[in-house]
């Protein structure tokens, strides 16, 4: 075995201190694969785990001992159908968070032999301590620990492991069942009795109607009531609630449904044992059913016929897809809307693939639970696919033969299909609706026909793609003055990413003053005087219109810009000059002279800012920070001196250490770095904008000689409180707590403009324009879940650590009810932090109400379907929201990613809709001001007040994690 220096020296894991495993645990979180592994898991694997290189070959047929991952390195992966090794063929190659050696969950032989393709770092764990993991973990490491060529196997393994897993969740289910039966006898008992429908007597039943109000009014996991049929319908499938004429269908109807224990006659009703046992399991088991529900209702709707389907039933389809990856990059357009009636559900088993190489393609398919291998003759299996994932379009696209073999991982996996001629029939429409206008033999716009006429009757198109310039001049010949239209806003928000302010200004101008005919069109102006002057006077508002919406959306951002200001004083002027005319155009006057002065006496305002993360102005009333403000900038030297420089806010790295180099009368090179308070570096780029912003909570700027560089140490005050500040808050009311952090998150929340979730999705650089705003945000949230660590983690008492957890607990509970979403989101993610949720005497000391509690906030949490949990509570809430940020940013930077800005030169316009979409989200959260008056806060408001705002909290993780060792040492 040899040691490596990113992996502790210690080997032998009794031996390992606190550091150690956090060494690891950073080593670990690097590669992909373990990402999604839950933290305690994590935790568990790094005390238990060896490290070696690859010293020797794995042969097929062998007894193992241990199982491996792959962290650094590639193996080679050679099967034999005979006993002699040389005969082996590769049938693939493990790469970096692959696994092997499953075969000691049962003590088989392996599967294949294993040889090193180089020099491979492995991490290697013992058959007994793997066995202790995979029984607790099992369902968080199944797609690790199958290996990719698992499925050319028996598959025995993967068997019994949905065997597992099935047997359960049915007993979950059944026990459900239960529980649910006996809370309505306790609570309404009334639901379940005899019933009497065209002299037919039905009995012990209830109303599907009467169970779908119950149970949305039993918790606030129920979100609506579609929600609560797919939680009734999954009880359905399992058999312990039945349709009395043995439908398979769960409908909030007058329909009767009889729980399993009613069947028999003479049914005793539950004791009062049973009874309280059930009402203390209720909100677990509502929990249960809230997570499984959906996917249990969009089976119900996938088994209907087609024709069968209702405009509801085509909502949730059509909400679910959205939740898949391999329809998530794809917007509410008709490209999307007419398969929903052709999509089925499949399920299949182990024994047989869905489909062979060279076979006729007859079907798409999207994973919808369980996973495939990709398996291509000669090669072996090539990849393998997971939930989400897609397969078998491109044969249907070019209409030739599979070019693989699909074959199951695992048994008890789901589908969606859409088969040919459905598939075929949509591709015919989509391109029958659309619309290719061309200049010169090419296309310079694509319009699509929607799939909903317009209010007068008229075919509505919507832009799919274009130059910019024609989709500007789309969108002015189309607008209607009386109604409010999607497409000219997203124009409005996007067009910074492919159409600058001053070309846009420029063309908006021009359209005043020319009136043009919309040219692609070739439609030139009615023929009498007083046509035409109609035509101008309606072609005028309308650029008058997008100017208004379009000063509206960028706000104080065109201040910043002489080119917008000139604009729109230019057209202020033209437009008070011809409305002496043109009376149609006077109503503009007003509103236009507003916009002009608004500007020019915000221009003239300078805002300085103090240092950026520390100082008694978090005190203050936030204000938006602006790219024309300036900041006083603490940038430390080596020996930890420092000068304070004054810059703009969109200063670049260049421009900092330029000033800080004309302060220090220095001729050095300087480099920018970024310390934090672990002691990392980040060098700073010349060209980076609004480098102040980028600091981290304990973070500081320093400048220096590139050989001092190596010599740069954190500051003593980097390194965050000594002890915690329980005494200063354990008195204070955790709603007030609550209520002061979601009064500063909304002031935080409020200062983000629109265009900063643009900026840092498509990179500040291309724009030259700070994110400060959006930065402060962020970084709320990260203080928040630190504050959550630190205090737990300096608390060396256990009776008080327990109190912490519940005080917590509170705090977040308030946050969800006052509608802070972002900071609920950080206490529980701050709780759920390696340091805190491996104390594990403190959590067994917690009350079970609270570890109720704490399951139900974690569930909202809950990362599959693209956090569906989430995005369902966010539905059901009204603004003013306080939104969980990270999400809404990974939102826009998926659409970013997975979809090209230009096509065939022309603008994707399809992406610029999805990404203003999510920037829509935003804007409905702050559609409707925060009440301050929702909370009375007590006589000490401004004592809690002061503490919210300067939240002090230790940011670096090895020091949480030594911390945390050293209030509950690892049990031997």
């Amino acid at each position: 075995m040899v040691a490596h220096h990113l992996w502790p020296s210690v080997c032998v894991p009794a031996e390992r201190s606190g550091e150690d495993v956090d060494i690891i645990l950073t080593r670990l979180k690097g590669v992909k694969a373990f990402q999604r592994f839950h933290p305690s898991l994590l935790l568990q694997i790094c005390s238990c785990a060896f490290y070696e290189y690859l010293e020797k070959v794995f042969r097929q047929g062998d007894i193992g001992t241990s199982w491996y991952a792959v962290l650094s390195g590639s193996l080679d992966v050679k099967v034999s159908e005979t006993a002699n090794h040389q005969d082996a063929v590769t049938i693939c190659t493990l790469g970096i968070g692959t696994a092997f050696g499953e075969s000691i969950l049962d003590n088989t032989p392996r599967h294949a032999t294993i040889v090193s393709r180089e020099t491979s770092e492995l991490l290697r764990i013992e058959q007994r301590e793997f066995k202790s993991l995979w029984e607790k973990y099992r369902q968080c490491m199944a797609g690790l620990l199958a290996p990719p060529y698992g499925a050319m196997e028996s598959g025995s393994n993967n068997d019994r492991e949905s065997l597992r897993c099935n047997s359960s969740c049915s007993e979950k289910l059944q026990r459900g069942g239960k529980v649910m039966r006996n809370a309505i006898l306790s609570r309404a008992p009334h639901m379940i009795r005899d019933r009497k429908y065209h002299l037919k007597t039905y009995r012990q039943c209830c109303v599907g109607t009467e169970l779908v109000d119950w149970l949305v009014q039993q918790s606030t996991c129920v979100h609506t009531r579609s929600h609560a049929v797919g939680m009734w319908q999954a009880l359905l499938e399992e058999g312990v609630l039945n349709h009395v004429d043995q439908e398979l269908g769960f409908q909030d109807k007058y329909l009767f449904y009889r729980f399993l224990d009613d069947e028999e006659e003479d049914t005793p009703l539950p004791s009062e044992e049973e009874k309280r046992e059930s009402e203390e399991e209720l909100p677990e088991t509502i929990l249960f059913l809230a997570q499984i529900g959906p996917d249990a209702l969009l089976r119900m709707i996938l088994r209907k016929p087609p024709g069968q389907r209702t405009g509801d039933d085509l909502e949730i389809i059509y909400d679910e897809l959205l939740h898949i990856k391999a329809l998530s990059h794809l917007s509410n357009t008709v490209s999307l809307i007419p398969p929903l009636q052709h999509w089925t559900h499949v399920k299949l088993s182990l024994l047989l693939p869905v489909f062979n190489q060279g076979e006729e393609g007859t079907s798409w398919y999207i994973i919808q639970k369980g996973s495939v291998n990709v398996v291509i003759y000669g090669k072996g299996v090539v990849c393998t696919l997971h939930e989400g994932d897609d397969f078998g379009k491109l044969a249907l696209v070019t209409d030739s033969a599979r070019a693989a073999s699909i074959v199951l991982r695992e048994d008890n996996c789901h589908f969606l299909r859409v088969d040919k001629e459905d598939f075929n029939r949509i591709l015919r429409d989509v391109e029958a609706n659309t619309v290719r206008l061309k200049e010169h033999e090419q296309a310079v716009l694509v319009l699509e026909k929607s799939p909903r006429a317009s209010t007068l009757g008229n075919i509505k198109y919507t832009v799919m793609s274009g130059t910019p310039e024609k989709i500007l001049d789309h969108f002015l010949e189309t607008m209607r003055m009386d109604t409010h239209h999607a497409d000219p806003d997203d124009f409005v928000l996007m067009h910074c990413v492919f159409m600058p302010n001053s070309q846009f200004c420029q063309l908006l101008m021009l359209c005043y003053v020319f009136n043009p005919v919309c040219t692609y069109h070739a439609v030139a102006p009615p023929g009498s005087e007083q046509e035409r002057l109609e035509y101008a006077v309606t072609s005028k508002r309308r650029v008058l219109n997008l100017a208004l919406r379009w000063s509206a959306v960028h706000t104080h951002h065109l201040q910043e810009e002489q080119a917008a200001l000139t604009f729109l004083e230019e057209l202020y002027g033209s437009v008070s000059s011809d409305s002496r005319i043109l009376r149609a155009l006077k109503d503009f006057v007003p509103d236009l002279e507003k916009v002009v002065k608004l500007h020019i006496d915000v221009k003239s305002q300078k805002v300085l800012l103090r240092e950026f993360s520390n100082g008694d102005e978090r005190l203050a009333q936030k204000q938006p920070i602006r790219n024309c403000d300036e900041i006083l900038l603490k940038v430390y030297c080596s020996d930890h001196t420092y000068t304070t420089i004054r810059v703009a806010v969109a200063a670049t790295g260049r421009e900092v250490t330029s000033a800080v180099a004309d302060k220090l009368a220095s001729n050095d090179d300087l480099l920018l770095v970024h310390l934090s308070s672990a002691g990392e570096k980040q060098m700073l780029k010349p060209n980076d904008v609004s480098v102040f912003s980028t600091l981290s909570i304990n973070g500081r700027m320093f400048a220096c000689p590139r050989d001092q560089l190596n010599a740069l140490t954190p500051l003593p005050d980097q390194e965050g409180p000594s002890a915690g500040s329980m005494s200063s808050f354990e008195l204070m009311s955790s709603k007030d707590l609550a209520y002061q952090m979601t009064l500063y998150d909304w002031e935080l929340f409020s200062c983000v403009h629109e265009h900063e979730l643009l900026y840092h999705t498509f990179g500040r650089q291309s724009f030259r324009r700070t994110t400060a705003n959006l930065d402060l945000f962020l970084r709320r949230f990260n203080q928040v879940q630190l504050w959550v660590v630190t205090e737990v983690c300096l608390c060396g008492q256990l009776s008080k650590r327990v109190q912490l957890l519940k005080k917590f607990i509170k705090i977040a509970a308030h946050c969800r009810e006052f509608k802070n979403l972002n900071s609920f989101f950080a206490i529980i993610m701050g709780m759920s932090n390696p340091a805190v949720s491996r104390l594990t005497q403190t959590w067994e000391k917690l009350p079970s109400k609270f570890k109720k509690f704490y399951a139900e906030f974690e569930s909202m949490m809950d990362p599959s379907r693209n956090h569906r949990a989430y995005r369902l509570t966010v539905t059901k809430i009204e603004p003013p929201i306080i939104p969980f940020m990270p999400l809404l940013l990974k939102d826009m930077t998926f659409s970013h990613e997975g979809n090209k800005t230009f096509i065939d030169n022309m603008v994707n316009f399809e992406k610029m809709r999805m990404i203003a979409n999510t920037i829509r989200a935003v804007r409905h959260c702050r559609s409707q001001p925060f009440n301050p008056e929702v909370c009375q806060p007590n006589k000490n408001h401004a004592e809690v007040r002061g503490y919210v705002r300067k939240l002090c909290v230790i940011d670096n993780q090895r020091t949480l994690t030594t911390l945390s060792y050293r209030l509950e040492p690892r049990r031997t």
